[in-house]
């Protein structure tokens, strides 16, 4: 049977490891590199893609 103190050991043991792999994770991914041909496609998308409220294109408005 395993001990409080072994159980103990082994959760700060895991904890850490978990937390080891997060930062690893996030360092890497920050750090990637794009590649040229997916780069390219992703800014076709994202000019089509609009941010915030942009008025339509084409569409005359009335002033009062």
């Amino acid at each position: 049977m395993i001990s409080d103190s072994q159980l103990y050991s082994l959760a700060i043991f895991l904890g850490s490891a978990a937390m080891l792999l997060i930062v690893l994770y996030h360092f890497l991914e920050v750090n990637a590199q794009d590649d040229e041909s997916s780069a390219a496609s992703d800014l076709k998308k994202d000019e089509k893609a609009g941010v915030g409220a942009v008025k339509p294109v084409g569409v005359a408005v009335e002033s009062s």
